[in-house]
Order: structure tokens, then sequence, then C-alpha cells
């Protein structure tokens, strides 16, 4: 080390400019949740756990701004079952299936007395 050193022209702040439309800020993090995110990286063989944790809060806000009517569509996507046509064509496919349908015996079958009268139900 040198016994003196000349700051006559030193600058202070970031040695490294920060590139536009960044800002630089101080922010508390979990340190698990920095954790995760390093881990990431490291994971992924390199890259910036800061520019991760940037994608994971823009895309939380992209999700959270999705309008009503999308969000609707897509979970109804995803929890109705599927059409009956598709459903047919996978019961053809089987091979469990029987070649017969088994018939049921005479005796269980139920023979409704048509002197009594049915109950209403409330709708016509």
């Amino acid at each position: 080390m040198r016994a003196e050193y000349d700051f006559s022209r030193a600058k202070r702040g970031a040695i490294v400019p920060v590139p536009r439309g960044k800002t630089r800020i101080t922010i508390r993090i979990d340190d698990d949740l920095l954790a995760w995110f390093r881990a990431r990286v490291h994971a992924a063989g390199g890259g910036s756990y800061q520019a991760l944790i940037n994608l994971a809060l823009r895309e939380y806000i992209t999700h959270r701004e999705e309008r009503l009517e999308e969000v609707l569509r897509r979970v109804l996507r995803e929890e109705l079952p599927r059409p009956a046509a598709a459903l047919a064509t996978k019961r053809r496919r089987s091979k469990r299936r029987p070649d017969t349908v088994p018939q049921r015996p005479a005796s269980t079958d139920r023979v409704r007395d048509s002197a009594k009268p049915r109950a209403r139900t409330g709708h016509r």
C-alpha cells in the first residue's frame, strides 16, 4: 500500500452508474426469501438474484391487474370437465368396456302404480 493516496479528483457516489429506468434503493427482505432467490440463481448457473426478484414482482403485479373476466375464463377452462364428445371418444377406446350391456333381471324392475298420484316437485 502507498503511504498517501490522492483523493483530490475523487467523486462521491456509486462506482457503477445506475442504468436508465432503474432506481437504487435500500430494502429489507427476510433472510429466507433472499436465500431462496439466491439459490434459484445459483441453480440456474448464475445471474442476478435482484433481476429474479424484479421479475417475480412484475409477474405478481401483472396477475393482480388481470381483469376479472379473464380470471373467470381461465378458472372455468381449468376446472370444468371435458366436453361430452371427448369423453365418448375416450370411452370407445377403453379396453375394459364389456362387449354387451348386462341386463337386469325382470324381478328387480320397478312397476309404477298408476293409481297413486305423483308428488309435486314445485316447478312445472
